[in-house]
């Protein structure tokens, strides 16, 4: 049987907040052995981030304990955005293991990253693989890296998030048993005889009609359905479009997961930032390569749209799940939380309300990974839950 615990702290000594969210989460767990530890921190923590880490797997016992730095941290019904935060889940059972994963000098690497990752994670044993996955989000090259990753291991369920920080250091920090890096990614395989369920929410609305992209150079589209880019964005943005600044940080691009549909529908579509828009010139700039002849869209990032996506999720998880739950991982990103719905604890509360008590670890995320299409992929702007329960008898 699963058993599992989550626990949190602001204490502000480390070695203190370590040993408070470890002794929740054992207390909650109920467990006399420890298969693994997730360990989120914000960098409010600094150079004491080997001191809980070395904290956490003594007083777990065990030495599968991997995580990453963030601005904020999830546990349970608790969301922390700000100030000194760590959470740390621990998990165990006869039916799941834990290992962690550790490869370093991410920038440029993504194939050899990816083959080393491959490599750890194919002997393990048991019919269920879930890899979690937290590189430097400032060094990672997600498109070919998630892909090779797809073809190295086929059948494998990937999910995770970037890691983040504050924005008063520009680096952030992967976690692997007490080794603390840059530049790298860190993980966590767990492996066994369970069920796992995975979902994602995302904070955005399309806007407007489609519009097929009519001239394109590499990110930069020049026309779309024959009229300037800006001009149809501009025309998306509405009253936005007054103030160029808060537009882009409101509306993204939405593009189709079928890449021959005509619609943006939910659950249908991707969301990639628009990175710069001129209207002298006409175009917009984006962080995706269309290609003349792709049908693309704009989407709006709302709270009120974002929390009735949520709610759907929700109830497509509990409709879809035969077990209760034993534990469950959160990845949100940094642009949700109480910058997005004005209050704290928003994503947290409503996942209590709809899955009941189990504890739930997490994080907010500089992009997070997670299904798309039957692939793992880049996701933005979303929330990627996943559930953890004991196999389907």
């Amino acid at each position: 049987m699963l058993k599992a615990g989550v626990g949190c702290s602001t204490a502000s000594n480390p070695r203190i907040a370590a040993s408070e969210a470890v002794h929740d989460a054992l207390a909650q767990a109920g467990l006399e052995r420890v298969e693994g530890a997730l360990v989120f921190a914000t960098t409010a923590y600094g150079a004491a981030f080997p001191l809980i880490l070395r904290t956490v797997a003594s007083q777990a016992h065990t030495q599968e304990v991997a995580g990453c730095s963030s601005v904020g941290i999830i546990a349970g019904e608790q969301e922390i955005e700000t100030g000194a935060a760590l959470s740390v889940l621990v998990f165990g059972g006869d039916a799941i293991r834990a290992k962690r994963l550790f490869v370093p000098s991410l920038r440029g690497r993504a194939a050899e990253v990816a083959a080393q990752i491959a490599a750890a994670v194919r002997p393990a044993p048991g019919p269920r693989k879930l890899l979690c996955l937290f590189p430097d989000t400032y060094n990672f090259e997600p498109d070919p890296m998630l892909e090779a990753l797809e073809r190295e291991l086929p059948g494998v369920m990937m999910v995770g998030g970037g890691a983040t920080e504050d924005g008063s250091i520009g680096e952030t920090f992967q976690f692997c048993g007490d080794t603390v890096s840059s530049n790298s990614v860190a993980g966590m395989l767990i492996s066994g005889d369970f069920d796992i369920t995975v979902a994602s929410t995302l904070a955005c609305t399309p806007i407007g009609k489609p519009h097929r992209v009519t001239a394109v150079r590499e990110n930069v589209i020049l026309t779309l359905d024959g009229q300037p880019a800006f001009k149809v964005f501009a025309d998306a943005a509405g009253p936005l479009a007054r103030d160029l600044r808060r537009a882009l940080a409101f509306v993204f691009l939405a593009i189709p997961l079928d890449p021959g549909s005509e619609r943006i529908e939910r659950g249908g579509y991707l969301v990639r930032n628009i990175m710069g828009a001129s209207e002298e010139h006409g175009v917009i700039a984006v962080a995706h390569r269309p290609s003349v002849g792709d049908v693309i869209g704009f989407a709006l990032r709302d709270g009120e749209r974002a929390r009735e996506d949520l709610k759907s999720m929700l109830e497509g998880v509990v409709g879809s799940t035969a077990n209760p739950p034993a534990f469950g991982l959160y990845f949100d990103c940094v642009s949700r939380g109480s910058g997005l719905y004005q209050i704290p604890g928003h994503d947290a509360a409503y996942i209590r309300r709809y899955i009941g008590p189990v504890p739930v670890g997490g994080f907010f995320t500089g992009f997070e990974i997670g299904p798309i299409a039957g692939s793992a992929g880049l996701l933005q702007y979303s929330g990627v839950l996943v559930l953890v329960a004991d196999r389907r008898e």
